[in-house]
């Protein structure tokens, strides 16, 4: 029986899917990191999948999300987003060190993937973390420099900018430190997946493609690299796409 356990790693709130049998056993861990304005219950199907597969699976509420959403406004929340990322980032350590610590975490092997915000959180952790063993990202940019710009590009289209250019420059100087795109050598030829709907119009499709295009020949096994795209779809997770991840994960995690 799988199991779907509410659980706090230092006040972050998290459920954590696995088989009930080995619940407080050490087990391989797959972190998911959900998408803007989504929530970690939205990301149940993968986690039933992986855990009946025998992994742990641990999904947390971004901060302003979920079990942490507070009253602001959509500019708010947008003006927030790559706060957000970083803030994933540091979570991302401490739910490792927890489960580390409470020894139910098996031999360090431990995977992340995420969905759009939670891909591009991805991308940044795989900059950071050595420890990462195995990686997907799902309609997510590699390129968040790039990105940033585009967001930012939008919103002053919009007259809906309340932050000066002192700061969206320091921004960008802040996102190149760990912009994957720009260091792509911190891949290190870990097994990393890509999926991405041809027809997304909120991350660019090309971001990730070209992305994997320039960077899959410096993987010596080239199997450990992988991209999905999937033709007239925007963004949204497939099934296919869902399966693809359960099975990267069993394959190298």
């Amino acid at each position: 029986m799988i199991g779907v356990i509410h659980k706090n790693f230092n006040n972050i709130p998290a459920l954590e899917v696995v088989d009930v049998k080995y619940e407080t056993k050490a087990l391989p861990v797959v972190i998911y990191f959900h998408g803007f304005t989504s929530a970690k219950e939205h990301n149940l199907p993968l986690a039933y999948l992986l855990a009946a597969k025998g992994y742990r699976v641990v999904l947390p509420d971004s901060e302003y999300h979920g079990e942490r959403e507070i009253e602001m406004s959509a500019i708010e929340r947008q003006v927030s987003f790559w706060d957000i990322v970083m803030q994933n980032i540091k979570e991302l350590k401490e739910i490792r060190d927890t489960l580390t610590e409470q020894g139910l975490l098996l031999d360090g092997r431990i995977g992340i993937a995420g969905t759009s915000m939670g891909g591009i959180t991805t991308s940044v952790a795989l900059t950071q973390y050595p420890w990462i063993k195995v990686a997907a990202i799902l309609m997510g940019s590699p390129k968040i420099t790039v990105y940033a710009k585009t967001l930012v590009d939008t919103l002053k289209k919009m007259g809906k900018l309340p932050v000066t250019d002192d700061i969206i420059d320091q921004l960008y100087q802040d996102l190149k430190m760990v912009d994957l795109s720009l260091h792509p050598e911190k891949l290190n030829q870990r097994p990393l997946l890509f999926w991405h709907g041809e027809n997304d119009s909120v991350v660019p499709f090309d971001h990730s493609y070209t992305f994997y295009e320039d960077v899959k020949h410096h993987y010596t096994n080239q199997d450990q690299i992988q991209f999905m795209k999937e033709a007239n779809r925007d963004h949204k997770v497939s099934r296919k796409a869902i399966l693809a991840t359960e099975k990267w994960f069993e394959t190298y995690l």
